[in-house]
């Protein structure tokens, strides 16, 4: 019902537009069930009588639904929160029924509707929705909701939504911390053109010999020169960037020969050897020839 409704008693057969009812215009919230969430829809009380309330609402009801109202009446203490019945409802006007009030609820409402009797019942017609202030809405309350649309978030589908943008932020945060130490690994690892210039070049024994700058003649051993033994060892040899002799070995010839032929060559010193205006380390295999004469 309209705010006119309001005014109507419970008998059934009465003509719901002649009960008295009286001008009130405060702030009023009404709470409506929807898909099991409730939906706060503010507004504005515009009349009210024993059995109801007329109101003007930011939002559309429809009749039968059963909401609950807050309001709170001139002159009095704590606001009244009460169940009603949407009994008719025009436009955003709406005409509510009051259900289950308790027995201090309905003798303040009643003390209320005496109080305003002497100034006699109101006659004068609905007021149009734009003749009132702008309703109250209260932040903690859900949004305005325009009238036959319904905004259904569930919970559960939001925290989802929280914990999958957080699992995202964690995901990249691990992923750039990941490639800044791997950064930092690469950098500490040789380029590969040190490796290159670790592996020794290899060059042959003519080049090598023209690089000599100090040279050590073999001892002939007794042992082996009674014996006639002669002949040439050959010598696996590197040699470091400073131009000495990094490490030799014998590679062939006659083993009584060898260790002296070793003994000899690691004195031997050679210029550095230049790679790319750069001095590195060379292989190469060099021959001490051993004679008897």
């Amino acid at each position: 019902m309209s705010a006119a409704a309001t005014r109507a008693p419970l008998k059934a057969g009465a003509d719901t537009r002649r009960v008295p009812r009286f001008p009130l215009s405060v702030p009023a919230d009404v709470t409506l069930l929807r898909s099991g969430i409730p939906y706060s829809i503010p507004g504005r009380s515009v009349s009210m009588g024993e059995r109801g309330l007329g109101v003007v609402l930011a939002g559309e009801l429809h009749p039968g639904d059963s909401v609950a109202i807050e309001f709170r009446l001139p002159d009095s203490g704590a606001p009244f929160r009460l169940k009603a019945v949407v009994r008719y409802q025009a436009l955003l006007h709406c005409g509510l029924e009051f259900v289950g009030l308790s027995s201090e609820q309905q003798t303040l409402i009643e003390h209320w509707v005496r109080k305003n009797a002497s100034a006699g019942p109101s006659t004068a017609p609905p007021i149009a929705v734009a003749q009132f202030p702008a309703p109250l809405v209260r932040t903690n309350r859900v949004p305005f909701i325009k009238a036959g649309v319904r905004k259904n978030y569930n919970p559960i589908f939001r925290y989802a939504l929280w914990i999958l943008a957080g699992m995202l932020l964690l995901g990249g945060l691990g992923w750039w911390r990941w490639y800044q130490a791997w950064g930092e690994l690469e950098s500490q690892i040789p380029g590969t053109n040190l490796l290159s210039s670790s592996i020794p070049a290899t060059v042959p024994a003519e080049i090598m010999q023209g690089l000599v700058t100090h040279k050590i003649e073999p001892i002939y051993p007794e042992a082996a020169r009674h014996a006639n033994i002669q002949g040439v060892v050959a010598l696996d040899v590197l040699i470091g960037t400073d131009g000495s002799v990094v490490d030799v070995r014998a590679i062939s010839g006659p083993d009584e020969l060898s260790a002296a032929a070793v003994d000899a060559v690691k004195w031997w010193r050679f210029r550095p050897y230049l790679l790319n205006g750069q001095p590195v380390r060379v292989k190469t295999t060099l021959a001490v020839d051993f004679r008897s004469n």
